[in-house]
């Protein structure tokens, strides 16, 4: 063998030998069980993350993220820790809030005569009035009873966009996953969490319009304020059907230097301009100290949605509606 071959191969596994010892795969879990908490939030601190995935599992590694020296690590029901990417644990342990440790929903199966009810979701195909979602984003709408009767959300309608129309234009296959997540309704604004469930799930191109999330077995029912039910990005879908651990945003050079943006996933959400009032909020998950915001021009007035009023994610639902 040559012996700049030699040299050449003795350096690739140099290479892959440094990055092995630097690449680790951490676990979140719960400092009173051990218990891994499935997609967790781990944020960069520069409006920048990741999440876990359904293991509580997540990749690091100093040469992807070479400008990144501490983690902030947060989960639903547990309090935020910050710690060093240098010398990270394999485990990292997350205190459960106090405050929290009994807001987990236990609901009782009513009974009686129920019919049930649809409130129709609203969707169209133009890819220039619709959202683009980002790992970092989470969108919410207010649910209210059906003809303020007890009612059960049977099938959440997600109106979704997956470009089927335009896939000549060199769109390939994709699967996102996505999380549901229940709030309060405090006065107006999704307030603190409902202690369900995650409900997670994933789309592809095959789907298009409507996408039927059936979560009758989740036992969700609306208070007599409503609730809150928002739609977020987890990430990719590996070819095993979990969440992929890939990076999620792109380093992109322009005069002022390297910008990082953040990584956008299909399908593309549907916004309407059919919806009078203002009922969808919008937040950062790594920015602005997770603050809901209301999406109209207070929000971002250079919004294209914005300015042609399509300020709505328009939800549908299938109700399971009691008459008492």
């Amino acid at each position: 063998m040559k012996p700049r071959l030699v040299k050449y191969i003795f350096q690739v596994v140099i290479i892959f030998f440094t990055i092995g010892i630097s690449a680790q795969t951490i676990t979140i879990r719960d400092s009173l069980n051990s218990e891994p908490i499935p997609f967790s939030t781990i944020s960069f601190g520069n409006g920048l993350g990741n999440f876990a995935d359904e293991e509580g599992q997540f990749n690091f590694s100093m040469e992807k993220y070479n400008d990144v020296d501490t983690l902030f690590i947060s989960a639903m029901g547990y309090t935020e820790k910050a710690v060093l990417t240098n010398g990270l644990p394999e485990s990292l342990l997350l205190k459960p809030k106090v405050s929290q440790l009994t807001e987990v929903v236990v609901s009782v199966t009513k009974e009686g005569k129920f019919k049930f009810r649809k409130q129709k979701p609203l969707s169209h195909s133009d890819l220039f009035a619709s959202w683009l979602p980002t790992v970092e984003s989470e969108v919410a709408i207010l649910i209210k009873r059906h003809e303020d009767k007890p009612s059960q959300i049977s099938k959440l309608l997600l109106p979704i966009n997956a470009e089927s129309k335009y896939k000549s234009k060199g769109k390939g296959k994709f699967a996102t996953i996505f999380r549901i997540n229940f709030y309060k309704n405090q006065n107006g604004f999704p307030g603190a969490p409902m202690g369900y469930e995650n409900v997670v799930f994933s789309i592809d191109e095959k789907k298009d319009k409507v996408f039927e999330l059936d979560i009758l077995s989740k036992s969700v029912y609306i208070p007599e304020n409503g609730l809150f039910v928002s739609l977020q990005v987890l990430g990719y879908e590996n070819s095993k059907g979990r969440l992929a651990q890939t990076k999620q945003y792109r380093e992109i050079k322009t005069a002022r230097g390297i910008q990082k943006i953040s990584t956008s996933f299909r399908p593309l959400l549907p916004f309407t301009n059919q919806l009078p009032m203002k009922n969808t909020y919008v937040r950062r998950i790594f920015l602005n100290k997770k603050k809901w915001q209301v999406f109209d021009k207070s929000y971002n007035a250079k919004s294209k949605l914005i300015q042609t009023g399509h300020r709505n994610y328009g939800i549908g639902a299938e109700f399971k509606v009691y008459e008492n």
